[in-house]
């Protein structure tokens, strides 16, 4: 789905991914669920791209839900991996500490794990090859990504910020869509292995320009990160 000129979701709310389309190649950020990757072929079939114009794929962080077809697509297309190194085993391995989900409604949560079984979630493969990321670095990919780290979600999360598409995106920094609960509007998300630190490391975003903000579950979010940030850290402080 388009969103703005050279930026498009792959997904739904529930669970999104991204596509940067430039002139130059293809970046892609998060792989979603691995039956996104139908959801891929189309959109590069809309824009009359063929799979080789993806010059690389960023994982915000290393969970399940983020890394879908990213192995498919590394090892069918040769196309680099890029993580952030302290999120490197978790994306290779699995390995993830276990952390309360906190509040969950029924339907909501019912609709996340059908969603996730739709999509072919129980046939995750973990990613063989990556190439390690650190804070501050500018990848060699369409539109400059400027990686941003953001720990707190997992130790290697990330935020991407990419000026030419005017876009930000957030992975599970924060969330406009619970996946537990439906509830919607910018807040911090479930899953989070620490909590306060997730919510200091959103001060980092506050001051990037951009006119989009994408989180990996949720609504896109027209408006500065300025105003995110600050919509997420009153949700966290409210009674």
């Amino acid at each position: 789905m388009k969103l703005a000129p050279h930026l498009h979701r792959l997904g739904n709310d529930i669970v999104a991914s991204y596509l940067i389309d430039l002139p130059e190649g293809i970046t892609l950020i998060d792989a979603g669920l691995p039956g996104h990757w139908h959801d891929l072929q189309r959109e590069l079939t809309l824009l009359n791209r063929p799979l080789s114009d993806v010059r690389g794929l960023i994982l915000t962080h290393g969970d399940s839900d983020h890394i879908g077809f990213a192995e498919r697509l590394r090892h069918e297309a040769g196309v680099s991996v890029f993580i952030h190194e302290a999120d490197s085993k978790r994306v290779r391995t699995g390995e993830k500490p276990k952390t309360p989900s906190g509040p969950a409604k029924l339907r909501p949560t019912l609709e996340f794990f059908a969603y996730g079984i739709r999509k072919n979630a129980l046939r995750t493969r973990y990613v063989k090859e990556v190439v390690e990321v650190t804070d501050g670095a500018v990848l060699d990919l369409p539109g400059a990504p400027t990686v941003v780290g953001v720990p707190g979600h997992s130790p290697g999360s990330i935020a991407v910020h990419v000026p030419r598409a005017g876009a930000l995106f957030v992975g599970d920094a924060m969330t406009t869509r619970h996946v537990l609960t439906g509830a919607t509007g910018a807040q911090p998300a479930p899953f989070t292995d620490a909590p306060a630190e997730a919510l200091a490391s959103l001060d980092r975003l506050s001051a990037l320009d951009a006119s989009w903000v994408l989180p990996g579950h949720g609504a896109p979010w027209q408006g500065s990160p300025a105003d995110l940030t600050k919509a997420v850290s009153a949700f966290a402080a409210a009674p």
